[in-house]
């Protein structure tokens, strides 16, 4: 029981949604429809570096497997063979620090860029967008703009819809093909790549063909604004990259406001009007289906296309251009001028990224510039750590994996130092082929009792015959008791 001084407490009871639904002959739904966007085409500044970009990226992309370095292919990562091949450059797993740098360097420009203008890299050359251009420029090509767009879906099932559609359907997947093709061809030479696929040989070739242009086709094709507003990480956290100062797309709302529609030629201003005429055009031609009269949104992914279509309309009112307009909010709200803005995006937080980036790419520069085109590892032979062999010497054996980072065959001379006498008794001249990775078995050998038990510290001397290349490893010589 409970104490009297506490009031009862009163249960309601809460019939399901589904059933109180069903009794009332309505389906409630938990998430709403999603709406197919019809971005509108528009020609402009942006819209022209955005084509721009397309056309840059993809030159490159499809490009440069088929061009050769010598007698290979220019770009080729060989994951079969472990070895990395980028122009003159020979890359083996040892050299996993240049990736690092690498990655460090994309990560830090990306934070540069956003912290100066936003999302560059998302609105001009990340491939989602790069390719979701290329579709939607292949369905506005067969199905025609953006309102025959939506008579065409609108319609019924008709002879010209079933064609468009088709056409359009057949043309994603032949690009679609060609983009996991070509990507594949970065990893397997791309002409033994094509010449396995027309075979029908190499099951996993053509699965990961298959799989790369499945995902180009969905991601550009259907899922498009989706992947950048629900996949993407970099749409979550650019906020903590943005600042008052940062360059973005941004709507002028005291010089817009209050919209509405209005004749060419009236004075808008006595009827309390601003420039905005309410359009909508800014919104049509938006890849993600935002409003940017409604200020700074995380789905926006600053391509500039708004800005095109607002210039228009304002040069066809004849308004001043820049209603919509790449600014920062401080810009905005202090209605500052262009030379303002970019002094105040100079500011420290963008010289020290700018430093530090400068930094490491000179480091890795002068890094590969003074790299050693050489590896090698040592490594003791287990089955004979030690014994004693004719003329009464002790030996150890180990075995050395000397990898040829150069496009030529080399020869190489194995010497050892660290102990009285120490000698190779083996080959001490070796012949590594182009770009060629060796396991050679080395036999050091010292006269016996000339060093006392235990183990002792050598050094193992690999010198390119002809050539600078030089690489000192260290092991450990054993001496049993």
């Amino acid at each position: 029981m409970k104490p009297p001084s506490e009031p009862a407490r009163k249960v309601i009871p809460i019939a399901p949604i589904a059933a109180d639904a069903s009794s009332q002959g309505e389906i409630v739904s938990l998430y709403e429809a999603q709406k197919k966007i019809y971005p509108r085409s528009i020609s402009g500044v942006f819209a022209r570096w955005r084509w721009a970009m397309v056309f840059l990226t993809q030159i490159v992309f499809y490009g440069l497997p088929w061009f050769e370095w010598g007698q290979r292919q220019m770009v080729l990562f060989d994951l079969g063979a472990r070895r990395f091949y980028i122009f003159g450059l020979v890359l083996y797993p040892q050299d996993f620090i240049y990736l690092t740098g690498l990655l460090i360097i994309s990560a830090l420009s990306l934070f540069l860029f956003t912290a100066v203008a936003g999302r560059l890299w998302c609105g001009f050359a990340c491939p989602q967008t790069v390719y979701t251009e290329m579709f939607m420029w292949i369905e506005h090509k067969i199905e025609g703009d953006r309102s025959a767009r939506l008579r065409l879906d609108k319609g019924p099932w008709t002879a010209e819809k079933v064609g468009k559609k088709a056409l359009k359907q057949l043309v994603w997947i032949a690009v679609a093909l060609w983009t996991g093709f070509t990507f594949v061809g970065y990893f397997v030479p791309i002409r033994e790549l094509g010449r396995e696929l027309l075979a029908f040989t190499g099951s996993w070739q053509i699965f990961w063909v298959l799989f790369y242009g499945f995902a180009t086709y969905g991601n550009a094709g259907y899922m498009r604004e989706q992947v950048c507003k629900y996949m993407c990480p970099y749409a979550r956290f650019q906020s903590a990259m943005f600042d008052k100062d940062t360059l973005i797309v941004s709507y002028d709302p005291e010089r817009g406001e209050p919209r509405g529609p209005r004749r060419k030629g009236i004075d808008y201003r006595a009827q309390g009007l601003g420039d905005c005429i309410d359009c909508s055009l800014c919104v049509q031609v938006c890849p993600v289906g935002i409003d940017i009269r409604n200020g700074l949104q995380y789905e926006c992914i600053g391509c500039g296309l708004c800005v095109d279509a607002c210039n228009t309309v304002m040069d066809k009112m004849q308004y001043p251009r820049g209603l919509i307009r790449y600014s920062t909010q401080n810009g905005v709200a202090g209605r500052w001028s262009q030379s303002q803005m970019l002094r105040r995006v100079l500011r420290p937080r963008v010289l020290v990224y700018t430093a530090v980036l400068a930094a490491l790419c000179l480091v890795m520069l002068a890094s590969l510039v003074t790299r050693t085109p050489l590896k090698v590892d040592v490594v003791r032979d287990r089955a004979a750590l030690s014994r004693i062999v004719a003329g009464g010497k002790l030996e150890n054996i180990y075995r050395l994996q000397i990898m040829n980072a150069t496009e030529g065959l080399q020869r190489y001379r194995i010497t050892a130092r660290g102990l009285t006498a120490l000698e190779v008794a083996s080959d001490a001249e070796v012949d590594i082929g182009p770009a060629e990775s060796r396991w050679v078995a080395v036999r050091l050998q010292i006269p016996y009792g000339s060093a006392p038990p235990g183990s002792h510290a050598v050094q193992f001397d690999v010198q390119a015959l002809g050539a600078a290349a030089h690489v000192t490893e260290k092991s450990v010589f054993l001496v049993p008791r």
